[in-house]
């Protein structure tokens, strides 16, 4: 745990008074209006800088030049078909990426749309593995003030102006608009799932404004965390001593990104709702995808009036130009109500451009202040993969699947947002108001989570394809759509819940004709299938070597959705795909997938039906995956205490330890890597036993025989128990070189590096309560090493900790990936630090990727944090799943119950048994009722 007075010394950094007035702090101190004390900020003038990107040196390029033959016909074959490659370096996107990037829309699982930090909306994803990157900047906030009977006037785009794309102000499209705002006396202020953006006396000196952005991410809520839509609160405090009439304008283009909005056949649709919500509806058809349906809307009070513009275009010939709309607003502050009664839109042309316009008009007294609403949502019910299956998405279980469920969706988050914002507070004040943690922790860790929405998150309602079930669902009864409070205590952040979990059924998910049994799952159990990226750019759904990183953020905070990700795969392990596949880096066949290894992913364009969509090696002969999948699987029981989860997947376990046996050349009971880069180091060459892949397979045993003692299998408890005792002789005697882990046992140039990763499987005994694999001498004295080498010999500390350094000091650039700092590498890194009580040098590590990363010191990589970056700062694969690892440090600080509660003991003195009887072993020993711990994360009262 961290001590009460470490970090008192340090700089309790970037108060917002150093960016907004006091004054002006203390008139949005009302309503949640005011943003933060911790906060990840930026001025909206601030500079976006284009982001640089890796390239190869000239030696690891000729190393490579058969792989990127072989990728670059595999890329053009898929185009060929249609279809994107998993990994295609060669296509580059159109809109460069730049230092930008801000709070994303959305729950998770429903599509996303990103909004940068000076207001622009862009990266849509709303189609599954699509990510329009390009602003949309047709989808603006703006404002129209008139005071002193229309005398004094102030109109603006409530962005800067300095945007690639705005032509001349005498275009009818959006330049003609005002582009008035400096955005120098303008902040924004980011803590995941909200950003707050303050307008202190722009464009009118004598009016505070204040937009407070509002996602529906709320911990252990499966419902309304599912839901494809956001909330914008505009705060409007006026300082004058004249009344002001304020107008607020939303303005949003009939698009899903990219160049969609010119592709023809949308409609627009304005629509009067419940409750005063009110709004338009932009119906948008796709080629060879479902529709979509995005409502925009703002909530009308006694003090608000709103009107909508239903339909204007972006060119000179369209009938209501974008011009012709700015002047009615600067005219009248209003549209003309009878716009409500015109019905649909005709449909857009090929090339033109369909966007709509919603107006909040208000009275704002003198020292008065005002609340207006609007509320983004999008209606995207199906979703389909390239290979042919579809599926309804999570939230059309309490939304049905008409796209005209957007209007439900954003008169939901209009009446329901201040109870949102009550259960995130309710999350996250503990750890916020914890006053022994450094202030860039604690903001950073809620703002990496940015991924779970932006990262290409897919959240399905069941595992039937929709093809397979009924055409069209009946909607939910209207109150079970409603918000329920429910009594939820914290702890450091980790929600702690009332009721237990009892886990899936036997649903085998590999056949399309399969169907979820009713009797076995409930509403309460049954939270659908999860699926998220890679990355933005390794487009594979959870990719599992890198799931184990992220995975302590899904466990602390949706611990249902990460036991269904286990289970997903514990099935995987059981099967095989004969397929034949062609593995790139060396050009061999082989076949997709073997029973008793875990898959690197669950696919691409086919999920669980056609896993490894990565095929640059053969997944099948790696060795961290199988360790990996046992290892988690541990520590997902150990910290839920669900038995169902542990009999069910039990299986899956042995098998998985099992399939190990082939690479135990020797009989030593150690695994040994076959010469070629066989794990999640892609491009970095392991030769013989391996200080990475060799701790994973220790803890892997040790885990296996603790699970096996709790399911009742006492004769593999044994069996992996031997192997233990036998492995960790052999691996110290190997490796270990007095001051840490060599490596690997090679005898080539870099066999002697000191990898920072090197006690990931220790890291993972300790999040689960198990004992050190070593003792503490030895992963003390190893954690300081990397510490004075890997990261502090990297700029002063200040990057994060490189995957490689030579004993001189040198980075080890054998590869590409030695000489790179991982992300997500350096927060697991710390996560282990902070177990062993390391809790300066953990804070200084991981402090290293916000400076680089976060700061605006740094490479501008925040809501974008890469894989990793070089030495020099160039990034590889933007908007990446690892650096969820983050949670790991606070699941380092928090520990549930269960594991704090569990003996200490060592395994080897656990594990005394009798000698083995068949009819008192297997996992049907306890299946009759199977039982919660006291105590996890779920709090059951079994």
């Amino acid at each position: 745990m961290v001590s009460g007075t470490l970090f008192h010394c340090r700089k309790n950094s970037w108060p917002p008074e150093e960016y907004i007035s006091k004054a002006t702090l203390q008139l949005f101190d009302f309503d949640s209006a005011a943003p933060p004390s911790q906060a990840w900020r930026r001025k909206l003038n601030s500079h976006a800088s284009k982001l640089k990107e890796f390239s190869v040196t000239f030696t690891e390029a000729i190393k490579m030049v058969r792989l990127g033959i072989r990728l670059w016909s595999y890329v053009r074959e898929e185009a060929s078909y249609g279809r994107k490659a998993p990994i295609d370096p060669f296509t580059r996107e159109r809109c460069k990426p730049s230092a930008s990037q801000g709070v994303p829309l959305g729950g998770m699982g429903s599509g996303s749309i990103s909004r940068g930090f000076r207001g622009e909306f862009k990266h849509f994803q709303i189609l599954p593995g699509t990510c329009e990157t390009s602003p949309i900047m047709a989808n603006q906030f703006s404002i129209f003030i008139s005071r002193d009977g229309g005398n004094k006037k102030y109109a603006s785009v409530l962005s800067p102006g300095e945007h690639e794309g705005l032509g001349k102000a005498s275009d009818h499209g959006i330049s003609s608009w005002g582009w008035n705002l400096s955005g120098q006396h303008s902040t924004y202020h980011a803590l995941f799932p909200r950003a707050w953006t303050v307008y202190d006396g722009e464009p009118d000196p004598e009016l505070k404004v204040s937009c407070r952005q509002i996602s529906p991410f709320i911990p252990h809520d499966y419902r309304e965390s599912s839901l494809p839509t956001s909330v914008f609160v505009y705060t409007l405090v006026n300082t004058g001593k004249e009344r002001a009439q304020v107008s607020l304008l939303l303005t949003w283009a009939n698009s899903i990104g990219g160049v969609s909005h010119l592709s023809g056949d949308h409609v627009n649709e304005p629509f009067i709702g419940e409750d005063g919500v009110s709004g338009v509806l932009l119906h948008h058809k796709t080629k060879e995808n479902p529709p979509v349906t995005f409502a925009v809307a703002a909530c009308e009070t006694q003090n608000v009036s709103v009107t909508v513009l239903p339909c204007f275009g972006l060119a000179e010939g369209s009938r209501i130009t974008a011009k012709d709309m700015w002047g009615k607003m600067v005219e009248d502050g209003h549209f003309d109500r009878e716009n409500f009664s015109k019905g649909p839109s005709m449909p857009s042309s090929p090339g033109e451009t369909h966007c709509a316009a919603v107006s909040a008009s208000a009275w704002v007294e003198p020292h008065g202040k005002c609340t207006v609403a609007f509320a983004v949502a999008w209606s995207s019910p199906q979703v389909k993969f390239m290979k042919g299956k579809s599926y309804y998405r999570r939230y059309t279980r309490f939304y049905g699947t008409s796209e005209r469920a957007a209007v439900d969706l954003v008169h939901h988050s209009l009446t329901n947002y201040k109870l949102w914002e009550e259960e995130i507070e309710k999350w996250q004040n503990p750890i916020l108001n914890d006053v022994r943690l450094p202030e860039w922790y604690k903001f950073t860790l809620f703002n990496e989570l940015y991924f779970l929405v932006a990262g290409g998150t897919l959240w399905i309602d069941s595992g039937v394809p929709s093809s397979d079930s009924v055409s069209t669902r009946i909607k939910r009864p209207s109150n079970e759509v409603k918000v329920t409070k429910v009594k939820s205590n914290y702890k450091n952040g980790v929600q702690v819940e009332q009721t237990a979990y009892n886990g899936y059924g036997e649903d085998n998910h590999f056949s399309s004709s399969d169907k979820i049994s009713e009797s076995i799952i409930t509403d309460c159990d049954d939270v659908g299938r999860f699926l998220y990226l890679e990355g933005v750019e390794y487009i594979m759904w959870c990719t599992y070597d890198v799931h184990f990183y992220a995975s302590f953020a899904l466990l602390a905070l949706f611990p249902k959705i990460e036991l269904s990700i286990q289970r997903e795969f514990a099935k995987a392990v059981l099967c095989e795909d004969g397929r034949k596949v062609k593995f790139l880096a060396e050009g061999n066949w082989g076949i997709r997938k073997a029973r008793g290894a875990i898959p690197h992913d669950l696919g691409m364009h086919d999920p669980w039906h056609e896993m490894n969509a990565y095929n640059i090696h053969d997944t099948s002969k790696w060795k961290d995956l199988n360790p990996k999948f046992v290892l988690q699987v541990y520590r997902d029981f150990a910290a839920t205490g669900d038995f169902s989860f542990a009999t069910d997947v039990w299986p899956s376990v042995c098998a998985a330890i099992e399939y190990m046996d082939q690479f135990d050349r020797d009989n030593d009971g150690l695994i040994e890597n076959d010469g070629f880069p066989d794990q999640t180091y892609d491009t970095w060459t392991v030769h013989g036993i391996s200080a990475y892949c060799g701790g994973l397979w220790l803890a892997a045993l040790q885990a296996a025989a603790a699970m096996a003692m709790h399911v009742g299998d006492y004769s593999f408890a044994e069996k992996c128990k031997g192997r233990l005792i036998k492995a960790k002789t052999v691996f110290e005697a190997k490796l270990w070189n007095g001051s840490y882990f060599n490596y690997d046992s090679g005898s080539s140039s870099n066999s002697k590096s000191i990898q920072a990763d090197q006690l990931a499987g220790q890291w993972y005994m300790a999040s689960s309560g198990l004992p050190d694999l070593f003792d503490g001498v030895k992963i003390k004295s190893t954690l300081q090493k990397i510490y004075d080498f890997n990261v502090m010999k990297v700029r002063g500390g200040r990057m994060g900790a490189v995957n490689g350094m030579h004993p001189n000091g040198k980075v080890d650039e054998t590869c590409m990936q030695s000489r790179e700092i991982w992300t997500g590498v350096t927060y697991g890194l710390a996560a282990t630090m902070l177990h062993a009580g390391m809790e300066e040098q953990a804070f200084t590590t991981a402090e290293g990727i916000f400076i680089a990363g976060w700061s605006e010191d740094g490479f501008g990589y925040s809501f974008q944090t890469p894989e990793g970056w070089t030495m020099d700062g160039h990034f590889r694969s933007l908007i990446y799943m690892r650096p969820l690892s983050i949670w790991g440090m606070q699941w380092a600080l928090s520990m549930p119950k269960t594991i704090l509660d569990a003996p200490k003991i060592n395994i080897m003195d656990r594990i005394q048994v009798s000698p083995y009887t068949p009819q008192e072993t297997g996992v049907r020993k306890i299946v009759e009722k199977a039982k919660c711990f006291n105590g996890s994360i779920f709090r059951c009262s079994c």
